[in-house]
């Protein structure tokens, strides 16, 4: 018994379902140990956060652009919420004498359930609307947003807010690094996020982004579909300010604007739209990229960043989609590469995985049988009972 199921596992089991969590997980596990051996140099912990919660905004958005099918410029709105609330939650948490990384949890649960608020306030009329009119309500949504943070007077006003969280981190050399509640909310974050769109709801989801009229006849909840792809990702972007807030001091409302929000669509874009581990790549690179010209660009130097920047968006952009490198891409990708070091991915058995090919089903003959009976079409006899034509005799 023990043995069938293990093998009904085996049978199920698709590795491609699992690689983001392993590469996640390996990469987690990588840093960490050289953290704590001392290999790591003072920059790298805070590029990790940074690539961190900028893969869970990603990952997040496209679940609404990418999934969906809704394009939705007010991400960096959700994420003020979060930095701002989140900051101010674990500044009186700590003030009230309790552990930075307790505070910091109940920080994310609070900022990420009022973003997750925001976004059902703003997409339960928003989303009636499409293409360029949602754009521009969610745009003017995440202008309103970082307007009103910066004149509350509890978030400091235009100076910003203190984070305590940061600063505690500072003070205290035996911490652990910020990465790592990054990286296991990023794994959370995931688990939610890939099962959701593999779950019955997913392919709901995806259907409205295919054909909103069709949906409806099929009896989908449209509205409800997206009201609830609008709301996790609300949550998990004020969850990314939350880790935000937590790795800067003071937070400032200068930080969200629409360009961060274009930015985080660029890397939806980058990476492939519906594309998870598209936008992990494309988060990755993007936000290395940005911080190691922030790093070398200095000076006077510091005014072509971004003309470098957008130089260097250009030619990915041109290189993943321009029909004349087609045959260069199919020929030099990582999937071929993949291929050449595993020859047993070329098996048609590793190949194919669709439960539904004729050699699997099960059937009382073989399907070869099927395939070859040949089909005899005999002339029609007519009953005696039954007249010829509907004029008969009775």
């Amino acid at each position: 018994m023990l043995k069938e199921y293990l093998l009904n596992i085996k049978k199920d089991f698709k590795w491609k379902h699992y690689t983001n969590y392993i590469a996640v997980a390996v990469v987690f596990v990588l840093f960490t140990s050289l953290y704590y051996m001392g290999a790591l140099n003072r920059s790298l912990p805070s590029l990790l956060n940074q690539v961190g919660y900028s893969i869970i905004l990603a990952v997040s958005l496209n679940l609404v652009v990418g999934f969906l099918g809704e394009l939705s410029l007010g991400h960096a709105g959700f994420m003020c919420i979060g930095a701002y609330v989140g900051t101010y939650v674990a500044n009186l948490l700590l003030a009230a004498g309790m552990n930075t990384l307790l505070a910091l949890v109940i920080a994310m649960v609070v900022g990420g359930l009022l973003a997750g608020v925001f976004g059902f306030i703003v997409g339960l009329p928003a989303l009636r609307l499409r293409g360029d009119y949602l754009a521009i309500v969610t745009l003017a949504f995440g202008e309103i947003i970082r307007n009103l943070c910066k004149n509350i007077p509890i978030f400091g006003g235009a100076p910003g807010l203190v984070s305590d969280v940061y600063s505690a981190n500072l003070q205290d050399k035996n911490s652990p690094p910020l990465f790592i509640a990054t990286f296991i909310c990023l794994f959370l974050m995931l688990i939610v996020i890939q099962n959701l769109i593999r779950s019955k709801h997913g392919r709901a989801i995806t259907a409205i982004r295919d054909n909103e009229i069709a949906s409806k006849a099929t009896g989908i909840n449209v509205t409800f579909y997206k009201l609830l792809a609008f709301i996790i990702s609300a949550v998990f972007a004020g969850v990314a300010g939350v880790i935000y807030g937590a790795s800067v001091s003071p937070v400032l409302y200068t930080n969200f604007d629409y360009n961060y929000s274009i930015e985080i669509l660029v890397m939806v874009v980058l990476g492939g739209m519906g594309s998870i581990t598209g936008s992990i790549v494309a988060a990755t690179v993007i936000t290395v990229l940005n911080f190691y010209l922030k790093a070398y660009l200095t000076g006077d130097m510091a005014a072509v960043k971004t003309l470098i920047y957008a130089v260097i968006l250009i030619v990915m952009v041109v290189y993943k989609n321009a029909p004349a490198l087609k045959s260069f891409r199919e020929k030099y990708n990582f999937k071929k590469l993949l291929n050449k070091l595993l020859p047993h991915r070329r098996k048609e058995s590793f190949v194919q995985d669709d439960e539904a090919r004729w050699d699997v089903v099960t059937t009382k003959i073989s399907m070869n049988e099927v395939l070859s009976t040949d089909l005899v079409v005999t002339e029609s006899v007519t009953s005696p009972d039954k007249p010829d034509a509907p004029g008969g005799d009775e």
